[in-house]
């Protein structure tokens, strides 16, 4: 037996003696403080708690109401800033929604109404067919055409307006940041941790101080969606830049161009391809954000979700929420369509007429002309009949009535399994362990599949955590995070496995798992909340539909992945199917399994802050407490807390599954 075998059982020898004796002092933890007066490694004093909250609370006050420059002071800047952004917002949303008026409040008059239905359709129609061809066309039309039909169509066209604002801002926010970013390696160095923490602080954390400074209303809701969905962007050009060719970078510089040629009209037409990609993801990244985006004045179909979600209403929420995942599976096509469509298009004759070289823009004007004028006789060409609408809510309502009608008992006994014997012993454990220990353990782990670095980082996050009195929620968020995480692992993993050896079963799965994720996540929480009602299981069950996609689709990946020369190499061996699969497919997958468990944490912890509205005791529910109070410190350390968390288990599975994939060959070491 080789040495790194021997060091294998060894190794699991020693982890598991680690854990067994952390479970001890995890359970009598309480009596070995009582016994030994050492109360206060169970439960961190108050009287040690850094008031960090007060003094972040404190500094924001004074910038809003005392922080000057001389010649205007920052409330002046924030109120310019946000003037800015919400004239071409009413300019979109007055031609999409609500037309433009004459006057204010009550006595406003309509001078001019908003386009048509029919020509916002026509219009999108036009663009599927420029972008690709009469297929796209018809997907994009038909996903506008429900919206229409289903009586969604005036908070749809309200969120539209918000992603055409948010996108082309944080679209142009990303490129300069990641341009930036590009041409100086510190800048770069230095962003990168900022843009963590913009990806891994809920969002609802820095609502409060956008509230503060700009308001309640859709000017905050928009400054929130671009600041959550730019960090995409800035990575993406970034990335996007560096791999363009050298040669092609070195041609521009012997021909003489300036640095500000060589980036405009050689790098980023290089990158375009890449960079559309970047524009993608802040595209779903805005439309995720609706739902959040209407708590502080955004409206639209994300305000819908969430007044059904407060009245309890199924069908209602059910319907706004699948409406944003046809406006988002519109969106998203024709965006991925232009990404992959040739910018070099053969040039059109100029002796043609403008008509024939231009068709699909005279149709729709067509359309839009022809819908406004005969809308001024019958109103059915201007505005969708709300007595021709559809709806399925009566549906889903007494669909879930009848299950909680039909299958209480059988419900309750599923809760109070779980509770008792899977979610109550984690707690315990979690909320059992010294502090102290838990710092030590998350150091040891930072060390062993990391270095001394990562080590160091987990120890002053920890301490962080500690020394701002978050501790205990933050336990009770590792407790629900870890629950979640371990039964969306549990479902997960096989389902990607059975995906990737099995075609018809990996269309299926793929199917429900695209279906997961375009659904908005305060979704989830409507149909749980009215068979389970409020509590932890309730937010488990929504933690895991939520974050359930990437163990699935990474585990399918690996497996799909391993080479083919290994696996005819196990048949030639005499391996079985199953042999094949648990001692070569398995173990190669490793790294990218280990990496779905990842991204299905980092999801989970996002979840957890939307859980907190159906009565979990974390950190998510100190977020939303702050939201609702305004208070701008207590949310951004709870916030933080959450964020590095994250940090910590993202760093420690990521060296984790670098070290796999060095140990199966798939990558180099390095020092």
């Amino acid at each position: 037996m080789s040495p790194r075998q021997m060091a294998l059982p060894r190794t699991a020898l020693l982890w598991s003696g680690l854990f067994i004796l952390t479970w001890l002092l995890s359970a009598w933890s309480k009596s070995l403080a009582e016994a030994m007066d050492l109360s206060w490694m169970v439960k961190y004093p108050t009287a040690w708690v850094f008031p960090l909250k007060d003094y972040i609370s404190g500094a924001m006050r004074w910038l809003v109401e005392d922080a000057t420059f001389g010649l205007f002071t920052f409330t002046d800047a924030t109120r310019a800033l946000a003037w800015l952004i919400e004239k071409p917002y009413e300019l979109v949303r007055a031609l999409l929604s609500s037309g433009f008026e004459r006057g204010f409040g009550r006595d406003a008059v309509q001078i001019v109404p908003p386009l048509s239905w029919l020509a916002v359709l026509a219009g999108v129609m036009a663009l599927g067919h420029y972008a690709r061809d009469w297929i796209l066309a018809a997907i994009v039309g038909t996903s506008f055409a429900y919206l229409a039909t289903f009586g969604q169509w005036d908070s749809a066209m309200i969120t539209l307006a918000s992603v055409v604002i948010a996108v082309p801002i944080g679209v142009a926010g990303g490129l300069f940041l990641g341009i930036q970013a590009y041409r100086h390696p510190l800048f770069d160095r230095l962003l990168k941790p900022l843009l963590d923490l913009m990806q891994t602080i809920p969002i609802f954390a820095y609502l409060v101080p956008i509230l503060f400074m700009f308001g309640f209303g859709p000017v905050s809701a928009l400054v929130a969606t671009v600041i959550y969905a730019m960090p995409p962007m800035v990575r993406v050009t970034t990335m996007a830049l560096k791999a363009v060719d050298p040669e092609i970078k070195d041609f521009g510089i012997m021909s003489g161009c300036t640095r500000h040629q060589i980036t405009w009209r050689i790098l980023v037409p290089s990158a375009r391809g890449s960079l559309m990609l970047g524009v993608n993801q802040v595209i779903m990244l805005s439309l995720n954000m609706v739902i959040i985006a209407s708590m502080i004045g955004a409206g639209g179909l994300g305000f819908d979700v969430l007044s059904s979600l407060r009245r309890l209403d199924i069908g209602g929420g059910f319907e706004a929420g699948i409406a944003i995942v046809i406006l988002a599976i519109a969106i998203d096509r024709l965006s991925q369509a232009f990404a992959e469509r040739d910018g070099n298009t053969a040039p059109v004759s100029t002796e043609i007429s403008v008509l024939r070289r231009h068709p699909r823009s005279f149709i729709v004007l067509a359309v839009l002309i022809l819908s406004m004028s005969i809308g001024q006789f019958a109103p059915m060409f201007q505005t969708y009949p709300e007595a021709q609408t559809l709806t399925t809510g009566a549906f889903w309502s007494e669909t879930v009535k009848f299950l909680n009608i039909s299958y209480f008992d059988q419900f309750e006994a599923v809760k109070i399994f779980f509770l008792k014997g899977f979610m109550l012993p984690i707690k315990r454990f979690f909320l059992g362990i010294p502090w102290p220990w838990m710092i030590g353990i998350v150091v040891l782990l930072g060390w062993k599949f990391g270095d001394w670095k990562l080590a160091l980082i987990n120890g002053l996050m920890a301490l962080f955590i500690v020394t701002t009195g978050m501790w205990s929620k933050a336990m009770i968020t590792v407790y629900l995070c870890g629950a979640s995480v371990l039964i969306a692992s549990v479902i997960g993993i096989p389902l990607g496995v059975l995906a990737a050896v099995n075609k018809r079963a990996g269309a299926i799965i793929g199917v429900v798992i695209d279906t997961l994720q375009t659904l908005p996540s305060f979704v989830y929480l409507i149909p749980v909340v009215m068979l389970f009602r409020i509590g932890d299981f309730t937010a488990m069950i929504a933690i895991v539909l939520y974050s359930l996609t990437p163990a699935v689709r990474y585990t399918a990946h690996g497996v799909a992945s391993v080479s083919s020369e290994l696996i005819e190499a196990g048949v030639v061996s005499g391996c079985t199917r199953w042999q094949i699969l648990t001692r070569i497919r398995l173990p190669l997958a490793l790294p990218d399994i280990l990496l779905g468990i990842n991204q299905t944490i980092m999801l989970a912890l996002s979840m957890l802050v939307i859980t907190a509205l159906v009565g979990t005791r974390d950190l998510g529910q100190e977020v939303y407490i702050a939201l609702t109070k305004a208070d701008t410190g207590r949310g951004i350390v709870a916030g933080l807390a959450i964020a590095f968390i994250a940090i910590i288990a993202d760093r420690i599975i990521s060296a984790s599954a670098r070290n796999a994939r060095i140990r199966f060959g798939l990558e180099a070491a390095h020092d």
